[in-house]
Order: structure tokens, then C-alpha cells, then sequence
């Protein structure tokens, strides 16, 4: 087991009882457990000590069973924007994008200045090339309504090979996103982290109440093994959240397995990635990490239960059939790239709305059973824009939780929970 982490540390729990503790509930001490240490889980845990009485005194758990960012979070594109396959704004898109932003630059302040890690952000912008008349045509329309914090730019073939040499723009028209930004997703989290780690210390230390932050390298079986252990029960599970006993088959969720393969370039050969060029969404999407490293995605297998990040060889090689001749068809050198190495995840997909596909949040004792003494929530259905809704909701949630109350909750995400299944 890892060994907790935060101010004021108490002995783990007992390998035989991973997750129940001997204190019992006071008023003044405020005790909340967090399931799930991906997107969804860290952004409340921050948000849940930042806006917490800074006279309480306050622990909280985190729980998850392969460490911070071993789910889908961890093999995310990082591919951050606003915007739709289609170039349209997103549901709330401007509190979505600054939320997002500003927990990035929190993440960034949280690694030492002298750190010699690879950089979490690469702020380069995304590229889009358009792939058909009617693409093109619709995508223009789009970009006229754009933030003017993410702008999206209209450009045409000389602009785009000035970019990125040797990109193919089928219809003379390609769509830049100057202020986007390509996270790595598993350094952001492992700085996320970090930033909580701050955060406890900073507050310990203006003497109004003992903090405490907790990460268990365990998985919760049963909800309700957590009972009278807790003010509240935050899930944060993703596609996982289906196996809790209490959830299974209440969720309106989709399961999705997705497929991401990392490349390189060979020493032997020149030819590295500008860098000063951006990344590319096209049918398949090319993550740029650096001149001669690049991650490639991602794949879409409906319905699969398999959460393993582990990818067989059967598995990679399809998904480099699928994935290679979309992205040669728009940078058609990445097929001199090496292939390293695949990762996987299983995404939870949240049901289309009026709105689009949103999360689901909110309380969810009235699908467990109302007579508990502790207050479980929701956060869940992250889909593939976990990166952009992940520090608003993050936030939202925290808010919901400290004041018990579900209102503060936009109705659109938790409308869910009136809908008949």
C-alpha cells in the first residue's frame, strides 16, 4: 500500500480493513473520501480544501486502486480546447476553459522551478485541417462564434505548411486554435497532486485548523463499507463507478475503450516536429510532445468492460491499422515514426442532451437508499472532454458538497436523475 501522503499524517489504514477508520463523526471535524484519483477526483479534492471553512479541521481520503491518473484520465490525448468536432462552443464553454486553464497553471506552480521533469503544458496551439467541402463549410460557419480567449483562425494551405511543413490541407482551408494547449496528462495529474500537497501545508500552517490529505492505493468495493465514516462520499470513478454494487445498471452511461499509441522518430532520421507547431485533431488526433515524440488516438470500442491500460500486441496492431492511415492521409511523413509502446482506457460516455453530451452530477442517496447517515455524490461521465469540464464541475462539486446542497449544481447536470432510464 502507498503510503499516505499530506500534513498531519495518521498511520494507514490496516491492509485487512483498507478504508474504515476508528474516529467517529464530529461536527468539527469534517471527513470526506473521494473515490477515483483521475480528472474528476483530484480537481474536487483541490477545490474541496480550497473552499473548506479555514477554521475546520479537515481530512480527506482519496481512494484508487492503480494510483493518480492509472484510469482513463492517465491516457487521455490532453488535447485542451472549447470547442466541438464541428468548431462549436461547448456547453459553458468559457467557464469550462478559464476553470481549466487556471488548474493547469496551479498544477505548473506546484513543481519546484529548478525540476528537471518534462513540461506538463506544450502551448502551441491545435490545428485543424478541414477534410471535405462540407466540413470545411460548417467548421467556417462555427469559428465566427469562437471565445475570444481560444480563438480559432482561418487559414490556408501556406499558412498551414508555414506551421507544420509537409501537413496536407485537402481543401486549400485549415482552422488554428493559437491559445489551445496540449496537456500531458499524467505529469498535470502527478502536479495536481502536488498542488493539493501545497495547498494542505499553506493552510496548516495559518494555524486556524489541522488539514489533512490522504491518498490510499485501494479500491472501495461497497458505498456503503463507508458508512458513518464520512460527512460525504464523492465518486469519482469514471467507467469504474458501474462495479460499486449501489451504481450498477442506475447509471445512464456508455462504455467506450479507447486506444492510444505513442511514436517517435528514429535517431538515424531528420525531419523532427517544429517546434513551434501545434498539435492535430483530424479523424485521427497527433499529440505532440516534443520534435521526435507523439502520441496518436485514439479508438473507439463501444461496450468493452476491459479497463485495462494494458494493450496486447493483437490490439496495438489493429489499432495502428485504424489509426495510421488517417493521420498519414493529413502529415503523411508520420509513417516513418516508430511505434513505442500503447496505453488504453475506458471512458464512461454520458447520454446526448439538448445541450450535447454533459456529465452526471449530483446526489445520488435517493438511488442508494435515503436512510444513511452519510451524503453520497456523483461526479461521473467525463466522456472524452475530461481535460475541459474537469476544473469548473470539479469546483461545482466541491461547493455542492461542503454546503449539502444540490442546487448549486446546474439543473442540466443533474436532470439525469429525472430522467426515466
Amino acid at each position: 500500500m502507498r503510503t499516505p501522503v499530506g500534513s498531519a499524517l495518521t498511520p494507514s489504514p490496516s491492509s485487512s480493513s483498507p478504508y474504515l477508520f476508528s474516529h467517529s463523526l464530529s461536527p468539527s471535524r469534517l471527513r470526506y473520501a473521494v473515490l477515483g484519483a483521475g480528472f474528476a477526483g483530484l480537481s474536487v479534492a483541490y477545490h474541496l480544501l480550497k473552499q473548506c471553512p479555514k477554521d475546520s479541521n479537515l481530512r480527506i481520503d482519496v481512494f484508487d486502486g492503480v494510483g493518480i491518473g492509472g484510469g482513463a484520465s492517465g491516457v487521455s490525448g490532453g488535447l485542451l480546447h472549447p470547442y466541438s468536432p464541428k468548431a462549436k462552443l461547448l456547453w459553458r464553454a468559457a467557464e469550462c476553459w478559464d476553470e481549466a486553464l487556471r488548474l493547469l497553471n496551479v498544477a505548473e506552480a506546484a513543481v519546484p522551478p529548478n525540476s528537471d521533469d518534462a513540461p506538463i503544458v506544450r502551448r502551441r496551439g491545435i490545428l485543424r485541417p478541414a477534410l471535405s467541402m462540407k466540413n470545411m463549410m460548417v467548421l467556417k460557419d462555427n469559428a465566427q462564434n469562437g471565445l475570444a480567449s481560444c480563438r480559432i483562425e482561418t487559414i490556408d494551405e501556406d499558412g498551414a505548411q508555414n506551421l507544420v511543413p509537409g501537413i496536407c490541407s485537402p481543401f486549400n482551408t485549415s482552422f488554428y486554435m493559437p491559445e489551445a494547449v496540449n496537456v500531458h496528462p499524467q505529469r498535470y495529474l502527478d502536479a495536481l497532486f502536488l498542488a493539493c500537497q501545497t495547498l494542505v501545508k499553506e493552510l496548516c500552517a495559518s494555524g486556524l485548523g489541522v488539514k489533512e490529505l490522504h491518498l490510499h492505493k485501494d479500491s472501495i468495493h461497497k458505498l456503503l463499507d463507508l458508512e458513518g465514516e464520512y460527512q460525504a462520499v464523492i465518486v469519482c470513478l469514471g467507467a469504474k463507478a458501474d462495479l460499486l454494487p449501489e451504481l450498477s445498471g442506475r447509471l445512464p452511461l456508455r462504455t467506450c475503450r479507447g486506444v492510444v499509441a505513442h511514436l517517435q522518430l528514429p535517431d538515424n532520421m531528420g525531419g523532427e516536429y517544429p517546434g513551434f507547431g501545434p498539435s492535430i485533431l483530424s479523424d485521427a488526433w497527433l499529440a505532440v510532445q516534443g520534435p521526435r515524440s507523439l502520441y496518436m488516438g485514439s479508438t473507439w470500442e463501444w461496450k468493452s468492460r476491459n479497463s485495462s491500460s494494458n494493450v496486447s500486441a493483437d490490439e496495438a496492431t489493429e489499432a495502428l491499422k485504424e489509426l495510421l492511415p488517417k493521420a498519414c492521409s493529413i502529415y503523411p511523413v508520420v509513417k516513418d515514426w516508430t511505434f513505442i509502446g500503447a496505453k488504453a482506457g475506458l471512458r464512461a460516455m454520458p447520454p446526448l442532451t439538448p445541450h450535447g453530451s454533459l456529465p452526471l452530477l449530483g446526489c445520488v442517496n435517493n438511488i442508494i437508499g435515503q436512510n444513511q447517515t452519510c451524503k453520497y455524490w456523483l461526479f461521473g461521465g467525463l466522456g472524452s472532454r475530461g481535460l475541459l469540464y474537469h476544473g469548473w464541475l470539479g469546483k461545482l462539486m466541491a461547493q455542492a458538497v461542503l454546503s449539502c446542497n444540490e442546487e448549486l449544481i446546474p439543473y442540466e447536470l443533474t436532470s439525469w436523475k429525472r430522467t426515466k432510464q
